[in-house]
């Protein structure tokens, strides 16, 4: 949301881009590496990462800073307060156990998804793709089906002179070429990627809509390659996610 600039706090802003700076490529950074991914200076940088250590959201070493358990805080608040995770959390459990396939629930978070819900057996989420995971959207089946729900002229501004990186061999990297393939998801209203993320990963996904016809998530399912071939495809699993999407819309 946009706010008037009186009521922006910046020194708030700079504290969580430097929280931000910390992920999976990333996991300790000292004030130089937070400096640079922050966009701030390497003084406001340290003054940050040590108010954060002080209050218990970072662990150091003295040199080195590295998230600490609560930051966890925030997530299992909202995972704990959230009405979609709640609403969706009993539907991806009866579609893992129906299919022994595993599921998520995602929702669209700049140019990234994030996992808000997920179900399965266990040696099918042993994929990294874990709850909270922040995956690019360009290269999952889920990021496409939520750029696809935006107006034309939204996700056109949203590509333009983005550099789209290069996660495997399979990664659609070229901008015109991702164009045509979120519009062919547009038009089937369903997506299929495989290993553009991950190499071993293959997946398919489905809107959800409210009554409103708003898409708010996206559903999809982590299979085995030749799932993702046509004719089982179209027969066995795209029916089970279209089915679970419906079902799902009233309550969303």
């Amino acid at each position: 949301m946009d706010i008037a600039r009186a009521d922006f706090i910046e020194g708030m802003a700079k504290g969580m881009a430097v929280l931000e700076s910390f992920d999976t490529e990333r996991q300790r950074l000292n004030a130089t590496l937070a400096s640079q991914r922050a966009g701030i200076t390497r003084a406001a940088a340290r003054r940050h990462l040590l108010t954060l250590a002080h209050l218990g959201y970072l662990e150091t070493d003295g040199s080195w800073f590295w998230l600490s358990p609560k930051v966890l805080r925030f997530s299992g608040s909202y995972l704990a307060s959230a009405r979609l995770p709640r609403i969706v959390q009993p539907m991806l459990d009866r579609l893992a156990a129906r299919t022994g396939e595993a599921f998520s629930v995602v929702v669209l978070d700049g140019d990234q998804v994030v996992i808000v819900a997920r179900s399965g057996p266990t040696r099918l989420l042993a994929y990294g793709l874990h709850l909270g995971a922040r995956l690019p959207a360009h290269a999952t089946s889920t990021g496409r089906v939520l750029l696809a729900s935006r107006p034309r002229a939204e996700f056109n501004a949203w590509l333009r002179g983005r550099a789209l990186p290069r996660l495997t061999a399979l990664t659609t990297v070229e901008p015109k070429k991702l164009k045509l393939l979120v519009q062919q998801v547009r038009e089937q209203d369903w997506c299929a990627a495989s290993e553009e993320h991950e190499v071993g990963v293959h997946a398919v996904a489905v809107p959800l809509r409210n009554m409103a016809g708003q898409v708010l998530a996206a559903l999809n399912v982590v299979t085995a390659r030749e799932r993702l071939q046509p004719p089982v495809l179209q027969r066995d699993l795209l029916p089970v996610l279209q089915e679970a999407a419906r079902e799902a819309r009233p309550l969303l």
